[in-house]
C-alpha cells in the first residue's frame, strides 16, 4: 500500500470531507424541519393533512435514493427551464434530494415516537387545561423528539453514508475525491480506503455526539442504581 498518495492528495480529500460534512448537516436540518409538521400531520384524522403526508413519505420511503437524486438532478428541465437558476447546480439538487429523502424517514421516527408516547403525559396536559397546541409544544414534541434520538442517530449515519452517491452528479464528495485519486494515480485500493476511513471517523464523531446526548437527554428514563 502507497501511502504516498493518500498523503499527497490529503487536500483533495479534505476538500471532498467539507462538502459531504456541509451536505449531510445542511440535509439533517432542513429534513428535521420537513419532519416535524410531517409526522403531525401525518398522525393527524384530517385526510386532507394526513393523506399529502402520507403520500410523501411512501415515495421517498419507498424509492432509492440515487433515483430521487436522478429525478430531480435531470428531471427538472422537464418542467421548467433550469438554465441560469439554482436547479442548474448540482450542490443544490443534492442538497434538494437529501432533505426530502432524510425528511420523509425522520418523519416516521418522530411519528412513532409520538405514538409510543406514554398516555398519562397526555391526559396529564389536559388535566392542566392545555390546548392541543400547547399540549403538542410542551409535552408531545420535547418528550417524543427525546425519545427518538436513539432511532435519529441511525437516520444520520445513513444519511452520511447514503451521501456518497452525491459524486455521481459531479459534486466533490469523499466518494468523489477518491474517484478523482483513482483517476490519477490508478490506485483504486489507497483511493477508497482513504475515503473509507474518513466516513468511518465521521461515523465514529456521530455515535459519540448522540451517546452523549442520549446520557443527558433521557437520563430520566434510566432505572435507578
Amino acid at each position: 500500500m502507497d501511502f504516498s498518495i493518500i498523503i499527497e492528495s490529503f487536500p483533495v480529500y479534505l476538500e471532498g470531507l467539507w462538502t459531504t460534512v456541509w451536505l449531510v448537516a445542511v440535509s439533517l436540518v432542513i429534513g428535521l424541519c420537513i419532519a416535524v409538521p410531517t409526522a403531525i400531520a401525518r398522525n393527524s384524522n384530517n385526510p386532507v393533512l394526513w393523506l399529502p403526508a402520507w403520500a410523501y413519505i411512501y415515495f421517498f420511503r419507498g424509492t432509492p435514493l440515487l433515483i430521487q437524486l436522478y429525478l430531480i438532478y435531470y428531471g427538472m428541465d422537464q418542467f421548467f427551464s433550469v438554465k441560469d437558476t439554482l436547479w442548474e447546480h448540482a450542490s443544490f439538487c443534492a442538497l434538494v434530494a437529501f432533505s426530502l429523502n432524510t425528511g420523509a424517514y425522520t418523519a416516521e421516527i418522530v411519528r412513532g415516537s409520538i405514538n409510543g408516547l406514554p398516555q398519562g403525559e397526555v391526559e396529564a396536559a389536559k388535566a392542566y387545561g392545555m390546548n392541543q397546541f400547547q399540549t403538542y409544544k410542551r409535552i408531545i414534541l420535547p418528550s417524543a423528539l427525546r425519545r427518538a434520538l436513539p432511532a435519529y442517530s441511525n437516520e444520520v449515519i445513513f444519511m452520511l453514508h447514503g451521501s456518497a452517491i452525491a459524486g455521481i452528479v459531479t459534486l466533490l464528495d469523499l466518494t468523489g475525491a477518491a474517484r478523482l485519486v483513482n483517476s490519477r494515480y490508478y490506485a483504486p485500493f489507497e483511493s477508497y480506503i482513504a475515503a473509507g476511513m474518513f466516513y468511518m471517523c465521521l461515523t465514529f464523531i456521530i455515535i459519540f455526539i448522540f451517546k452523549q446526548l442520549e446520557t443527558r437527554m433521557l437520563r430520566f428514563m434510566m432505572p435507578l442504581s
